[in-house]
């Protein structure tokens, strides 16, 4: 008994935790960014610190925990994009590459079960649920942020921040895109191809009459963060790539008090001095918003497009099943649960509040982690959680329905639940796996272009077959022993209660 009493203690800490996971708006933690090199905090943008192996980053792990529901339960945005390049100057293998950046960057924006597909020979439909901001996802989606770091070697930088320049990198993109367009094939690397924003409108190098020379652009970027500065303005940390540091260390160990140029699109973001020879990263200084830190650093994350896209149409959709019908369903599955929960209780009497107690449980863990995973809840999804509450009851009643017929041969209660217990879990156990493997081919399927819905059906189906291993029968025991000791002097004579 002293085991099953340090269960229930277990049992009763985790139903307070998943209760409180479940509830809205929770958040577990709010934890800022920050890096510390030594005593001193960084980042100090003003005195251009960078960042090195022997720097200590406290990595920001705010987590708001929230349930995200699918485009035919809340709606959402669909977005067709085109590409902007001459038909044959491109292939179907770039556009594939093109769409699995876009999905990363969706992927990026919080959004789940989102479906980004390619339809012909140069579209790719994205469909997004929940976006509440079609303007800052379209952007997002779109625009492939070409990133330059660049020499303002002997300039006075502060005069450019916020001006168009021409660098010699813009230069190598527009002469290949012209090349493109005039030959119409696809010689030209998808590489020169990247940025359609580029423009040839912009101040060269009032030094030289020439373009600006850019050091290394955004391809040399590992990681791309956004934090706040000590002063509380929105920065972005950057990680180089051993490429980009090959290229990078050296020419700002040689440039130590010169300005550098962060240019963005060709526009200066800042031209901040360097301090030191900056071998792994550093940072990027703007006036920031938040939102665009976050939004900057993950475009520059996810890549550059191989092709850049036009938005031929954006729309926004409004939920398939309708809030009448959403609130329907919610009401079918309340009324689905109760029906359960009365049935347990007139069949099985006192194993059956054991039961319902376990089943209560379960419901609570799977929500809890529906919102820590996350899933995206869609229709498919809440039918896959449905269908694991029935496979929850159904290995109560094999243990039930074995403690019954031990109970009627003539063995004692104790002896009866025992037997019940070890001679269902094998039948449990082989079912439960049988379909979470049915249920891992179903969710691998829907990692295909279009078939995304399936995942959530497979996913939540799996997580409730694999969390009623331990509620069926750990729960359930543990509630059940608990009860038996408290009712044990009424029910000796009253084989009924049990069931039987």
């Amino acid at each position: 008994m002293r085991k099953h009493l340090r269960w229930l203690v277990a049992i009763l800490f985790l139903t307070l935790f998943a209760l409180w996971i479940s509830l809205p708006g929770t958040i577990i933690s709010n934890v800022s960014e920050s890096c510390y090199r030594g005593s001193n905090p960084l980042p100090r943008p003003e005195q251009g610190i960078h960042i090195d192996a022997n720097d200590d980053c406290v990595e920001d792990i705010s987590l708001n925990v929230r349930q995200a529901f699918g485009l035919d339960i809340v709606g959402g945005l669909r977005v067709l994009l085109q590409a902007d390049l001459p038909a044959g100057s491109f292939t179907v293998e770039n556009l594939r590459d093109t769409a699995n950046n876009v999905s990363r960057r969706v992927n990026a924006l919080g959004v789940g079960e989102a479906t980004v597909q390619v339809q012909g020979s140069s579209r790719i439909l994205v469909e997004l649920p929940g976006v509440t901001d079609p303007t800052q996802a379209v952007d997002t989606i779109q625009k492939t942020a070409l990133l330059e770091f660049v020499d303002f070697t002997g300039i006075n930088g502060s005069q450019y921040v916020g001006q168009q320049i021409l660098t010699d990198e813009q230069v190598k993109i527009l002469e290949a895109r012209e090349a493109s367009e005039a030959e119409g094939t696809p010689e030209a690397s998808p590489e020169t191809l990247t940025d359609s924003s580029v423009s040839s409108q912009g101040l060269p190098n009032p030094n030289t009459g020439q373009p600006f020379h850019t050091v290394i652009t955004g391809a040399g970027l590992q990681a791309a963060a956004a934090a706040l500065d000590q002063s509380g303005r929105w920065i972005i940390q950057f990680e180089l790539t051993a490429e980009g540091g090959r290229i990078f260390g050296p020419f700002t160990g040689n440039a130590v008090g010169q300005p550098m140029a962060i240019v963005l699109d060709g526009t200066v973001l800042s031209a901040p001095v360097i301090n030191a020879q900056l071998d792994t990263g550093g940072i990027i200084e703007g006036s920031f918003t938040e939102e665009e830190a976050k939004t900057l650093a993950l475009q520059l994350r996810s890549g550059a497009l191989p092709i850049p896209l036009r938005v031929i149409s954006s729309e926004t959709v409004g939920a398939t099943l309708g809030q009448e019908s959403v609130n329907l369903s919610i009401q079918a599955g309340i009324m689905g649960v109760i029906t359960i929960l009365l049935f347990m209780l007139v069949n099985y009497r006192i194993p059956g509040i054991a039961a319902n107690l376990a089943l209560i449980l379960f419901i609570l863990l799977n929500l809890a982690l529906f919102k820590l995973i996350p899933i995206t809840l869609t229709l498919p999804a809440i039918v896959g959680f449905l269908i694991s509450i029935g496979t929850a009851v159904d290995g109560n009643i094999l243990i039930f329905e074995r403690m019954r017929e031990e109970m009627r041969a003539g063995k004692d209660v104790d002896a009866a639940v025992e037997e019940g217990f070890s001679r269902a879990w094998n039948s449990i156990r082989d079912s439960n796996f049988s379909t979470i493997i049915v249920s891992g081919i179903l969710f691998l399927f829907g990692q295909t272009p279009g078939a995304s819905i399936v995942s959530g059906f497979a996913l939540t189906l799996a997580l409730g077959l694999m969390l009623n291993l331990f509620t069926a029968v750990i729960a359930t025991r543990t509630f059940l022993h608990v009860i038996l000791a408290i009712t044990r002097p009424i029910i000796r004579h009253r084989a009924w209660l049990m069931g039987v």
